[in-house]
């Protein structure tokens, strides 16, 4: 399974996950036009993607997941509460799907999602397994990491989890209190530091590589983050930590294979 994160951040949201025969995004928060664009730099043609899950229903992660589906003839797939908020029920190619229901999205990738917490959402992190049961994770938007969610990264081979803020540069900047606390919140994101303390209960020898992604451009810097989250797991882990941006696609990721690659425009 190949993992490439088309841009993650406040602006938008995507994963394409690819294998052999399938093709899955998880997430599609940017315009249609853009989200084009970047699978034409991936040398994906639109039309061979198989399904699209929504996570949640805040814009950066669904914005054109509708359109798309329908353009490009895909299924797509959410909770129930996600369909309600995006008036997705009446969707010919809608599917639901229930918490830790398993999803074919395409002929050799499953999908597992697992509730996290995350204000005014019905969020999941999402477990994908190919045909080989290698699993990728895509965890971002909560401010908890529950012990339900850490029983399931502990059996992936790579982990995309957000580490969105540091918690210094959170509290002294301009945002409103109300904000802060919101952001802070278990609700809210996860900061440097929790992504740091998660990643040291979860690390095993399978775990080959691991992603920082939706980093707030407002509370956090790429290197801050990397250095928070390295020196939690520099004794336990020895694959490599990437960072996912908010335009990609920058790398893809692949399963068994500890370093990424660059894509070259």
């Amino acid at each position: 399974m190949e993992i490439t994160h088309l841009g993650s951040g406040s602006r938008g949201n995507s994963v394409l996950l690819s294998t052999p025969e399938s093709n899955v995004l998880i997430d599609c928060g940017f315009s249609l036009k853009k989200t084009e664009s970047k699978l034409q730099k991936l040398d994906v043609n639109p039309k061979e993607i198989d399904t699209i899950l929504v996570t949640h229903h805040h814009s950066d992660h669904s914005k054109s997941a509708l359109r798309a589906s329908k353009k490009w003839g895909c299924n797509l797939i959410s909770n129930a509460e996600t369909a309600r908020r995006l008036e997705w029920e009446d969707t010919a190619r809608l599917r639901i799907f229930s918490e830790l229901e398993r999803i074919d999205a395409g002929v050799d990738i499953s999908l597992l999602t697992v509730p996290v917490p995350h204000d005014d959402a019905e969020n999941v992190a999402v477990i994908a397994c190919d045909s080989d049961g290698k699993r990728a994770a895509v965890v971002t938007d909560l401010g908890e990491v529950t012990a339900e969610l850490i029983s399931h990264l502990k059996n992936c081979n790579h982990i995309s989890i957000e580490a969105n803020y540091d918690h210094d540069r959170l509290m002294r900047g301009g945002y409103p209190d109300s904000l802060k606390r919101r952001v802070s919140g278990r609700g809210g994101h996860l900061s440097n530091y929790q992504t740091a303390n998660a990643l040291q209960e979860i690390v095993h020898p399978e775990l080959h590589s691991i992603v920082l992604c939706h980093l707030s451009e407002s509370n956090n810097q790429p290197h801050i983050a990397e250095s928070e989250v390295l020196m939690g797991i520099c004794d336990s882990f020895d694959g490599s930590l990437s960072i996912s941006k908010q335009e990609g696609p920058d790398f893809s990721n692949w399963i068994g294979q500890s370093n990424p690659e660059r894509i070259v425009a």
